[in-house]
This record gives C-alpha cells, structure tokens and sequence, in this order.
C-alpha cells in the first residue's frame, strides 16, 4: 500500500499540445505516452475540441469539476458527461470530439493496453465508512471534494486527489470519509495470454 500526494504528481502536455495533463501513475514507472500498460491521469479541459489518438488503447473518462463535457465518438450518440455521470468506457483509437457545456472541466482518464491490460473505474458517494476490495491486480482510490481517513495497518489520510495504490494480495483497508465528496476506484489487472 503506497499513499502518492497530489503535489508530486507529473504535469506533461497533451499527445496533441492542446493542453496540459497531470500524471497521477503510469505503469511500468516512468513509461511515456507510446509505451505504458497502463496510465492515470487528470487533465484541465479549456476549449472544445477533437481528443488525442492513442493506438491499441482503451480509456475510460470521468468529470471530476466543472460543468461537463459532450463526447462525439466515431459510430456512437453523442455522450453527455457530467460530475454525476458514472465513467465513460470507449476505444481511444477512435475519432473523438469533445464540446463543453458551461466552461472548463477537469476529467480523470485511465488507459489501458488493449490485450495487455484491462480496468474498471467506480464512482463512490463519500457517505460513510467503507472497505475496498482489491485483487492480485493493482487498485487506486482516489477522493475528489473531501478526504478519507485510511486504516491498514494503522491510519493515514488522503487529502482530496491524493491516491492510495494497493499492489496485490493484502489486507483490505477501511475508509473513513473526512468530508462530503466522491470516491473513484480504479482497479487494474493484466490479460493472460489465453484470456
């Protein structure tokens, strides 16, 4: 179990240099945008306009702050996403657009390898105390709008965006929220070759 603050997170430009994003983790450590398994990160959203293309890659998006965002991907409805909405899951090798409906936002992508790696992105009211389950994989908590108090082997808080990785097998960690907010629980693992 590792606590990573939101201070010491990696700001990069965009795949498109229409912006900037913030690199909570990456796997394999310090993997750029052509070679990661799978990344994490938070990206501050301006303008309108069309999303960066990731070959091979699935990625899920969710508002963290501001009005929302409309979604225009390649062969769907147009996806309306806002700060209630439950994450959105679509290939990021399609042709997708992006139109905002009251201003900037903040959004949380995941990416993963297609083939390689798979995940699954829960959105959690903040509303009492909890367990997160975990696997042999890799999960990631991170709160947006109030902290939680973490119990494993002892207690530490998270400030709101700071993130808890859990790596593997091991004791599920009670949460106690520290305020009113939001709960995003990432939860990776890889693709065995026969899957």
């Amino acid at each position: 179990m590792r606590i990573l603050r939101a201070a010491g997170y990696r700001v990069m430009p965009w795949k498109n240099g229409g912006g900037t994003t913030t690199e909570i983790a990456v796997s394999p450590h310090g993997a750029g945008l052509d070679d990661f398994d799978w990344r994490i990160s938070m990206a501050r959203v301006e303008t309108s306009g069309p999303f960066s293309s990731f070959a091979g890659i699935d990625r899920t998006l969710s508002v963290l702050e501001g009005d929302g965002i409309v979604l225009d991907i390649a062969g769907r409805p147009a996806a309306r996403l806002t700060a209630a909405s439950a994450p959105l899951s679509f290939p990021g090798d399609v042709a997708t657009g992006a139109t905002l409906i009251g201003g900037p936002i903040t959004d949380l992508n995941v990416m993963t390898r297609r083939g390689r790696m798979r995940h699954t992105v829960e959105r959690l009211s903040l509303s009492g105390a909890m367990r997160i389950e975990h696997g042999t994989g890799t999960t990631l908590v991170l709160p947006v709008g109030g902290g939680v108090k973490v119990f494993a082997d002892g207690a530490s808080s998270l400030g709101p965006l700071d993130t808890l990785l859990l790596d593997g097998d091991g004791p599920e960690p009670r949460l106690q929220p520290e305020g009113q907010g939001h709960l995003f629980v990432v939860r990776l693992s890889s693709i065995a070759a026969n899957d």
